[in-house]
């Protein structure tokens, strides 16, 4: 499999009182968050695997 690399942008929400984490390349709408950054970039990891293994699993193409 090609090695891709996608972006983890984690931003601190005043309105949410949290890190929120987005996964551009995935779409404006994939999100999750964390209470640390250190949470936030965990979750998003965990996120971002959920994804490509889903993805991989349907014989989805990867974004790319």
């Amino acid at each position: 499999m090609d090695n891709f690399q996608y972006t983890i942008l984690i931003q601190w929400s005043d309105e949410d009182q949290c890190f929120i984490v987005s996964l551009p390349e995935w779409g404006q709408f994939v999100h999750t968050h964390g209470n640390t950054y250190e949470e936030a970039l965990f979750n998003g990891k965990d996120l971002l695997n959920f994804l490509i293994k889903s993805a991989v699993e349907n014989n989805e193409q990867l974004p790319i």
